[in-house]
């Protein structure tokens, strides 16, 4: 929901340091995921999570690792962020977390039994990003990439959408990271054979949390403070009238692929 999918370079490296200096707005305010990925996920891997060797890449403040660490999984978080990082430790001091991004993983070959991208493989460029997770996994090992999306069907979520788009001349929130769960653009090499699946889910949320939660995201954080409060003020406004006890319901598509290495 945050970004085009496999932006340019000096784009993509903008916006993804923007999370640094808003790492504990991230880890507040950002929605976690549904129990029913994790068991789509051991589904169309064939294997159950505990015990498994895993990394999680792009692991930011350790949503998606929390998930796999509480499931059993014997898993390391990859993240190059500063800001990130630092927050990571706070929120999880027990699981080790390593720099790096997914173009240059610094992991063992063939060390891995499951590697994961929530919210982060369209920060990478799959020509090098495809090969080092191929390298990384065992055979039979698997990949998986996921998002959560903006559910659009949703009146009030593509109302706020299309204003997004109007003040900013971007949609952050509807773009669905321009994409990138399109199999063609998450591996453009052709080595992967991905199966897709969509699991909804939402969450109940105080209006306020709401509006620090979308604030979060890479296109709100590169517009400048000014512009982005002045968006987030009028928001308000708007979804308090839409919602006037101040709670509302976030509804969200998670978009997996799950690709099995040969």
């Amino acid at each position: 929901m945050t970004a085009p999918s496999h932006p340019t370079p000096a784009h993509a490296a903008t916006r993804a340091h923007s999370f640094n200096a808003a790492a504990a707005q991230y880890a507040a305010n950002r929605p976690s995921y549904p129990p029913a990925l994790l068991d789509t996920i051991e589904e169309l891997t064939g294997r159950p999570l505990a015990a498994a060797r895993v990394a999680d890449i792009g692991a930011g403040t350790g949503i998606a690792t929390a998930l796999l660490h509480t499931r059993g999984a014997q898993v390391v978080a990859v993240e190059p962020g500063d800001g990130m990082t630092a927050q990571f430790r706070r929120a999880l001091p027990d699981v080790p977390v390593v720099r790096g991004d997914g173009n240059h993983l610094p992991l063992a070959t063939a060390s891995l039994d499951l590697l994961t991208y929530a919210q982060s493989w369209h920060w990478t460029d799959p020509a090098r990003s495809v090969p080092e997770a191929l390298r990384v996994l065992r055979p039979g090992g698997a990949l998986a990439l996921w998002w959560n999306t903006g559910a659009l069907d949703v009146p009030w979520i593509e109302a706020q959408a299309n204003r997004i788009e109007r003040h900013f001349g971007i949609d952050p929130l509807v773009r669905k990271n321009g994409d990138a769960t399109h199999i063609a653009l998450a591996d453009p090499t052709g080595r992967l054979a991905f199966t897709r699946r969509r699991i909804r889910w939402s969450r109940r949320v105080p209006v306020d949390l709401h509006l620090a939660n979308i604030g979060s995201h890479s296109g709100f954080l590169v517009q400048g403070e000014r512009r982005a409060t002045a968006f987030l003020t009028e928001e308000r406004r708007h979804l308090l009238a839409a919602f006037p006890d101040g709670t509302l319901e976030e509804t969200y598509d998670v978009e997996l692929l799950v690709a099995t290495s040969p």
